[in-house]
């Protein structure tokens, strides 16, 4: 999975490819998908939510470019996947999930894998986490139809934030906080399941 999907189409950060290689895919998806897990696909894991593929997951992490210790908020916990792929970077992560359920779920998993390092919460994820904030990183797995302003406040100087935005055109966003503002860049295309929550009943950007 790691060499074909994710290193041939363009990650090369040692760490996440190593990150990638420890953390057992087949243990967030439901049980009747276990044969798909390693697929280049993102796969259902109920509630209408999906376990991204895992080049995107692969791309994300590097975009978050992540040091030991660093403090990373993630919106959109899912199975906890990627909470556990951000872990093993050696991040202290703090990730917030809306669905009670999967929140359940994802919190059993990571428990029984041992990341003790993946501090759980359900709600909305829209306002971030700011008693835990700032932060090294922030890494949003749903996609809001405008960038959130208080997930931006909750960013260090040097930190970035990486997200899927739009509502019917994504794309993959990193936006690095300076001292004098924001650089900006989109990645790529993508498609994401949409931020719910707060997040539909923010200000629409303004149309041509």
């Amino acid at each position: 999975m790691v060499e074909t999907q994710i290193a041939a189409r363009g990650v090369h950060d040692p760490a996440v490819l190593a990150a990638m290689r420890k953390v057992p895919r087949h243990a967030f998806v439901p049980a009747k998908l276990m044969d798909r897990a390693y697929g280049d696909n993102p796969l259902p894991i109920g509630w209408r939510q999906t376990i991204s593929q895992p080049y995107i997951v692969g791309l994300m992490s590097e975009l978050a470019a992540l040091g030991p210790g660093a403090r990373v908020l993630e919106i959109g916990t899912g199975s906890g996947y990627q909470a556990a792929v951000l872990s093993e970077l050696g991040a202290d992560v703090y990730s917030i999930e809306i669905i009670e359920p999967l929140a359940r779920e994802a919190a059993s998993t990571l428990a029984r894998l041992g990341y003790t390092s993946v501090h759980l919460r359900t709600g909305d994820g829209y306002r971030g986490w700011p008693e835990a904030a700032p932060f090294d990183a922030i890494v949003v797995t749903a996609a809001p139809p405008v960038v959130p302003e208080p997930l931006k406040r909750q960013l260090k100087d040097g930190g970035r934030l990486v997200l899927p935005v739009g509502a019917f055109h994504q794309e993959l966003r990193v936006m690095t906080r300076t001292v004098r503002g924001w650089q900006e860049r989109d990645v790529i295309p993508v498609l994401f399941v949409p931020m719910t929550g707060e997040a539909q009943s923010a200000e629409q950007p303004a149309g041509p």
